[in-house]
């Protein structure tokens, strides 16, 4: 009976090791959030790879990857110096980002007496997150709206409430395209904003927007389309208005992709070219570069490869742009550094 206990014993840790190895625990941006989902559902089927991931927000990402509670974190900002600084001081180890797609931010509003969608110029999007431009009827938006009647309501401003990559999308966005915005409040996945409500998530933003008359918000794509909100189109470089779309987010990555450096930090938010649209954005996986357990770092190391190609095919049904194939080959090379 004793042999047998040992052998039910030794056989329970064989399957509770292999049950480790099958469960990857992430968690972080919720602007790819959609995409992951199907990702990591479609992984499971095929493989019997769970991956457990937490929507909480680039924030939450960066700082449980940091900590080491998670197995992979995930971002919509490439980390800064003293972040990858941080990150080596505390786990002894680089981080390696890998871009996984790419999406926009859009102004999403609500403004029942309004049809079409609506023109913003990058004037008066800084303008209304500075809190200078207060009503919808300002001359900024209607020289950019001509025949459009705008109400003279107040406009109720939006933005996420906690440590967010769709935040520092927009805000570097606003960094770029206004030297006010840039001195007053600049960049950040969190940031001092000047005026609006807070809300949790691309959900909760989404939520506040459609049930606050005469609000604006910035959410991700996805989310806009899903909740059949209405969103604006956005002046370009190029000064040509354009609407968040997959090919329009793929024109803003074109530049960036031929050029983009090996660790792959690279913003492309008021990217010039013909149809960019101007807050798009690639977003990252964080994974240590060193992964003790060899049945996870198997499992990562596969799923970034399936990735980079079943999972690109999935994409654009989700209104998520795929990478450009420039950014694919050179990511194929870069897991071998997991080691």
């Amino acid at each position: 009976m004793k042999q047998l206990r040992n052998v039910l014993a030794g056989l329970g840790m064989v399957v509770l090791g292999a049950f480790a190895q099958n469960l990857i625990n992430g968690g972080g941006a919720t602007f790819p959030y959609p995409v992951y989902s199907k990702w990591f559902n479609e992984y499971g089927k095929k493989t019997g790879v769970m991956i457990n991931y937490q929507s909480k927000g680039s924030g939450f990402g960066v700082q449980q990857i940091t900590a080491g509670t998670v197995d992979f974190g995930a971002s919509d900002y490439a980390l800064t110096d003293m972040q990858l600084k941080d990150f080596r001081d505390k786990r002894g180890m680089a981080v390696l980002e890998f871009p996984t797609v790419l999406g926009a931010d859009v102004p999403a509003y609500n403004l029942k007496s309004v049809t079409a969608p609506l023109n913003f110029t990058p004037e008066a999007l800084a303008g209304i997150f500075l809190g200078k431009i207060t009503k919808w009827n300002d001359p900024e938006l209607t020289k950019a709206n001509p025949g459009v009647n705008l109400p003279k309501t107040d406009i109720v401003v939006v933005h996420r409430a906690e440590g967010s990559g769709t935040t520092f999308i927009w805000v570097d966005y606003l960094s770029k395209i206004s030297k006010e915005w840039e001195t007053k409040v600049g960049r950040g996945a969190s940031v001092a904003w000047p005026v609006g409500l807070g809300g949790q998530g691309n959900e909760g933003v989404a939520g506040q927007i459609k049930q606050t008359p005469n609000s604006i918000g910035y959410v991700e794509l996805t989310y806009v389309l899903q909740n059949k909100m209405q969103m604006g189109k956005v002046k370009n470089l190029n000064g040509e208005f354009v609407e968040a779309s997959l090919a329009s987010v793929t024109a803003a990555a074109a530049g960036a992709a031929k050029t983009m450096p090996d660790d792959f930090r690279v913003s492309i938010t008021n990217a010039p070219g013909k149809g960019a649209y101007p807050i798009s954005s690639f977003t990252w996986l964080l994974v240590p570069e060193k992964i003790s357990d060899p049945g996870k770092k198997k499992a990562i190391t596969d799923f970034l490869n399936w990735m980079l190609k079943d999972g690109q095919t999935m994409t654009s049904a989700l209104s998520y742009a795929p990478l450009p194939k420039e950014v694919v080959a050179k990511e194929q090379k870069a897991i071998a550094r997991i080691k």
